[in-house]
């Protein structure tokens, strides 16, 4: 191991910051890598930054929530498969037991104005989380535009083909691979991660810290590729998929709720190329329009809690399966939470079980290509675009939250809260969680005093 790099992880350790993550991991997608950029990459030192962005240009191919599909990447890398299953469950338990208490609550106890105060402070925090991401990530990834125009135009490009044009973000995305690819081919340089092109400069920018996974270390044993495995982890995936949904069938029928939502949102798991904001029109259609467990406000509802718990946004189909659950009482009518607590864990195992079997088994082959500019070109372009897609979230956010309904006033109030969060996140360095607790309990005092709208 190089000198000043960190000793092995302890896997206890590796759980308690898994769990960690799971309730500190605000700002959908952009914000949550954000988050395990800064702890894993810049304080812990576990990874290195062209490690931690290859896996991440792999997770962004994948359909899925990337962001937690990268932390079952890195503790796969770290402990194996027993650590990819741990940090990708940890990702996702917490917010699943926060959606259940409040979808609970949401069907009980209606909408109080202390939550709606809540709510009002934290959204423009989850908008500076955005802003943050795309200065951290874009800096990282971008460098220069004289240095790297190619990567730049495409930034450039996908903001303006979601902003403007509102192109489908698979297009964007296969559109990306491509030029990466054409870069790859006739302008390398501009695609070799930043330290090798920083080593090429006149003046070299000072190495980062060594990591416990760095740049050369070499893929430990259980990280590369066997076909052996490769068969064992599709298998395990399919029979983890199969006996669920055949006891459920069984229990309840090809009419069952269950077994319908279980075949539902597995198809959804594999159709969320882009992240939750692509398929939820799927969903919609889906869960409002054609099985009916749920109303179209009622939707719109699940999104804002959704953005505003930790965890991917796409655990929104949690929220979808408790009501689903509470409206058809899955489990009679004496005991309607329980049956919607159990059409949430249903839900939430068929979504997210895909993402484990993407992850497992593609994990020793990406791995064996970390070094390959031929196979890194076509995946940091695929960055680059997301640089420009992250941005072009943000821009929503902010316009959102700017102006709540169409041709209203502006609310300077939240614009104001927006700056101070982007301020603290990105001048001051604060913590994700001080940051949102703070807007939080501002947006109370404003609501609650009439001060805002």
């Amino acid at each position: 191991m190089s000198a000043g790099a960190p000793g092995p992880v302890p896997f206890g350790e590796a759980l308690r910051f898994w769990l960690k993550l799971g309730f500190i991991s605000f700002g959908g997608p952009a914000g949550q890598i954000a988050v395990m950029h800064r702890e894993l990459v810049e304080q812990r030192r576990w990874i290195s930054e062209r490690r931690f962005l290859h896996a991440l240009n792999y997770c962004m191919l994948l359909p899925g929530p990337e962001a937690q599909q990268l932390a079952t990447y890195i503790g796969w890398l770290l402990h194996r498969t027993w650590g990819g299953i741990a940090a990708g469950a940890l990702f996702v338990l917490p917010s699943l037991l926060l959606l259940i208490g409040l979808s609970w609550a949401y069907l009980v106890y209606g909408q109080v104005g202390w939550v709606a105060g809540l709510l009002y402070g934290i959204k423009p925090a989850v908008a500076a989380i955005v802003v943050q991401a795309v200065w951290r990530i874009g800096g990282k990834v971008l460098r220069s535009p004289r240095r790297a125009p190619w990567l730049w135009a495409m930034a450039v490009g996908s903001f303006a083909a979601i902003a403007v044009f509102q192109l489908p973000f698979p297009l964007v995305v296969l559109s990306a691979l491509a030029l990466g690819w054409l870069g790859g081919r006739f302008a390398p340089s501009q695609f070799l991660p930043a330290g090798v092109q920083a080593t090429a400069s006149a003046a070299p920018a000072p190495a980062p810290p060594v990591a416990l996974i760095d740049d050369h270390t070499p893929p430990p044993a259980h990280a590369r590729f066997s076909r052996g495995r490769l068969a064992r982890v599709l298998l395990v995936g399919a029979l983890l998929w199969a006996l669920p949904m055949a006891a459920l069938l069984a229990w309840q029928g090809t009419q069952g709720v269950l077994g319908a939502m279980g075949l539902f949102f597995s198809k959804a798991a594999l159709l969320t190329f882009g992240g939750a904001y692509a398929v939820l029109p799927y969903v919609y259609q889906g869960a409002v329009v054609q099985h009916g467990w749920l109303s179209g406000p009622q939707m719109i509802d699940g999104l804002a809690l959704g953005e505003t718990t930790p965890g991917p946004l796409i655990m929104v189909v949690a929220f979808v399966g408790f009501l689903g659950g509470w409206h058809t009482e899955v489990l009679g009518p004496d005991a309607r939470f329980w049956g919607a607590a159990l059409a949430a864990a249903v839900v939430t195992w068929f979504t997210f079980l895909p993402s484990f079997v993407f992850i497992l088994a593609g994990g020793p082959l990406v791995e064996s290509t970390h070094g390959q500019v031929h196979f890194t070109a076509p995946l940091t372009g695929i960055t680059a675009a997301v640089v420009g897609v992250i941005a072009s979230l943000g821009v929503f956010f902010l316009a959102h939250i700017a102006r709540p309904l169409p041709g209203g006033p502006v609310d300077a109030a939240a614009l104001a809260i927006a700056a101070l969060a982007a301020l603290a996140l990105v001048r001051f360095k604060l913590g994700v969680i001080p940051v949102i607790a703070a807007c939080g309990a501002l947006g109370v005092l404003l609501k609650t005093s009439g001060w805002a709208g």
